[in-house]
């Protein structure tokens, strides 16, 4: 497979630069395709495929009715990100995270951001995710959202922005930690001398801060993972995790609140839980507090969670930052709590509540993309340049029935990157996820999950809309004396290192 026949088109090319000039920090992986032999890449596209499927990688599609479990779709060209650039987006996710946080504390406390007019009350006080069981919450250390998944977007003209902010329970990251596997049993020689910066060590990283958040007196804090079950669309993460950092998976059932304090049931008897990574919502977390009907939760949990004797991550109520409504005012959040301009913009944004910009929306139905605050997963959306008029009847009619559930922003045009469909490179869509984890300080995962859009001209990436994703390659800074041109040589000496292997191996079998 080459390149000589690719097409960038109009949009953003992660890999080219207009022409079909490889970008430089994609220079080296583009030399080491070009080098192999013809079918090569093909053989290890249908590898990590097998790998993949060994692995049973997979999530759930709700209301499928041919099954709901799936492989998850993995293209093997990466996306790369380089050194500068992720310097930058790091630094962006940083800011955003510690206003957003700032934020939801406020919410829950003074209000000050509702009372110095700078976002409406009435918006906080019908964000569906807003818990008022939640006022006057503490969580340790004041950390509220200790894991997030911020999506980030490129348009046409090269800009980055932020698409929405996950807050509640993202999901994603063991598709991270798995493609970036598969890629190094894939290119086993690139990776062990490779400037690509790993991402293995998130377990580590993520243990790590959940324990920091347990109860002061506790030397060694257990730890537990919090899953609704096998029927949730994310179960095969939440087995992954807590496979990953050698930690407890159970359901509401295995826990029990008994003397004040969380207890889990074992072939020992009762042992203390002192920290929860929860994969439950809000209302389903504790029937005394949220949902009375949830038979997924711990009767009791947030009673001991209020006297800080069991940790919750993410915090309850993180959900009123997650609204897109909300997001709208992200900007202005940034500016009233750090006193700095955002980094990374927003998607200009449109909200539905405003009558000017309502009676924007309804006259450009066509031209814009329509979300529901609160749904996600690709749907409550109206891709407007793709929608019929009856689609575009049926979103006006829910606009004007519920003007504050609604926000509209332009029809980006998502950037490419080259991916393997039908024997060829063909530029598919992308988005960007990456992880941010707040403990005692902020980590973010360098890189992220890449999704890509695998239908030809579809903007939606999301897996249950027929998405797939990339490993994402975010490279270290070069060493001091090298650079891409270095970098390049190297990666030649390895491609013919690989190509001397796989002829030995061929002459022995």
């Amino acid at each position: 497979m080459r390149f000589e026949h690719y097409q960038t088109g109009v949009f953003f090319d992660e890999m080219f630069e207009a022409g079909c000039e490889p970008r430089a920090a994609a220079r080296a992986l583009v030399q080491l395709i070009e080098t192999m032999t013809d079918g090569e890449l093909l053989r290890r596209q249908q590898s990590a495929e097998r790998v993949l499927l060994h692995m049973g990688i997979t999530f759930n599609v709700y209301g499928d009715v041919a099954g709901t479990e799936r492989i998850f779709p993995f293209d093997l060209v990466p996306r790369i990100v380089a050194a500068a650039e992720w310097n930058w987006i790091e630094q962006g996710l940083k800011q955003r995270i510690r206003a957003l946080n700032l934020f939801i504390d406020d919410i829950y406390h003074a209000q000050k951001i509702v009372k110095d007019g700078v976002i409406p009350a009435e918006i906080v006080r019908t964000a569906i995710s807003f818990r008022k069981q939640c006022i006057g919450l503490n969580p340790p250390s004041g950390v509220w959202c200790h894991i997030t998944g911020t999506d980030l977007v490129r348009d046409r003209d090269g800009q980055i922005y932020v698409l929405e902010d996950n807050l509640r329970c993202p999901s994603g990251v063991s598709y991270v930690l798995q493609n970036r596997v598969v890629m190094k049993r894939t290119f086993p020689q690139v990776f062990e001398s490779s400037r690509i910066r790993p991402v293995d060590d998130y377990p580590s990283r993520l243990r790590d801060m959940l324990e920091s958040l347990a109860p002061d007196a506790v030397e060694s804090p257990r730890v537990v993972v919090l899953t609704p079950g096998v029927h949730n669309s994310a179960y095969f993460e939440h087995s992954f995790l807590a496979q990953q950092m050698g930690v407890e998976l159970v359901e509401g059932r295995d826990l029990v609140v008994s003397d004040g304090f969380v207890w889990m049931r074992t072939t020992k008897g009762f042992e203390r839980v002192d920290v929860i990574y929860r994969r439950i919502d809000d209302d389903f977390l504790d029937p005394k507090t949220f949902r009375a009907d949830s038979a997924l939760g711990v009767p009791g949990l947030m009673e001991v969670y209020r006297t800080g004797r069991v940790a919750l991550v993410n915090a309850p109520g993180t959900g009123v930052a997650d609204d897109k409504v909300v997001y709208a005012y992200v900007p202005k959040i940034v500016k009233y709590y750090l006193n700095e301009d955002i980094i990374i913009p927003n998607v200009p944004t449109f909200v539905c509540a405003e009558e000017s910009d309502r009676k924007h929306v309804l006259a450009c139905l066509s031209e814009l993309v329509v979300k529901a605050a609160n749904e996600s997963g690709g749907y409550g959306m109206l891709v407007g340049p793709a929608s019929t008029k009856d689609q575009r009847a049926d979103f006006a009619g829910r606009i004007e029935a519920n003007p504050r559930n609604y926000i509209a922003q332009p029809t980006l045009s998502l950037s490419r990157v080259p991916t393997i469909v039908d024997g060829a490179f063909q530029g598919r869509h992308v988005d960007l996820r990456p992880y941010i984890l707040y403990g005692e300080d902020i980590f973010v995962l360098p890189g992220g999950l890449t999704r890509v859009a695998l239908k030809e001209g579809s903007l939606v990436v999301n897996s249950s809309q027929g998405g797939g994703s990339k490993d994402t390659w975010v490279l270290a800074d070069d060493p001091p004396g090298e650079g891409t041109v270095a970098a390049t040589r190297h990666v030649q000496v390895q491609v013919q290192m690989q190509m001397q292997g796989a002829a030995s191996a061929g002459a022995q079998s």
